[in-house]
């Protein structure tokens, strides 16, 4: 798999992220949690994603677009360790839930968590 983020995987469809936040589960690692839904797509990929930050805990848009690139990021870089054992296709949303900016190297360790407790809770 490649290590690409393309447009095909974005999650942006307004009908979908408001059934994944009503009807679909979650795994956290602070300051990450991570809302799924498995759902079927019209073209063939495994996995649609999107990511936020609340404006409540970040005011200025700068903060927010730096903490979502990171994520994105980690994101993009863990993606062929979480999709090599994914059999269905998901909706996922990524949600930044801490009160302070983030580095890039614990953005990536507690991705890596949160997609390791997700396998762990999807195979059960």
């Amino acid at each position: 798999m490649r290590l690409t983020y393309p447009k095909n995987e974005k999650l942006k469809s307004k009908t979908l992220i408001d059934e994944l936040f009503a009807s679909g589960k979650s795994v956290s690692a602070y300051p990450l949690r991570l809302v799924y839904l498995p759902t079927t797509f019209n073209n063939n990929v495994m996995a649609k994603t999107g990511v936020s930050v609340s404006k409540r805990n970040f005011k200025t848009a700068v903060a927010r677009n730096r903490i979502k690139r990171l994520m994105r990021e980690a994101y993009r870089l863990n993606k062929p360790d979480i999709f090599n054992n994914l059999s269905t296709p998901h909706a996922f949303m990524i949600l930044y839930i801490g009160k302070e900016i983030p580095s890039f190297y614990h953005v990536n360790a507690k991705m890596k968590q949160l997609f390791e407790k997700f396998s762990n809770k999807s195979e059960a």
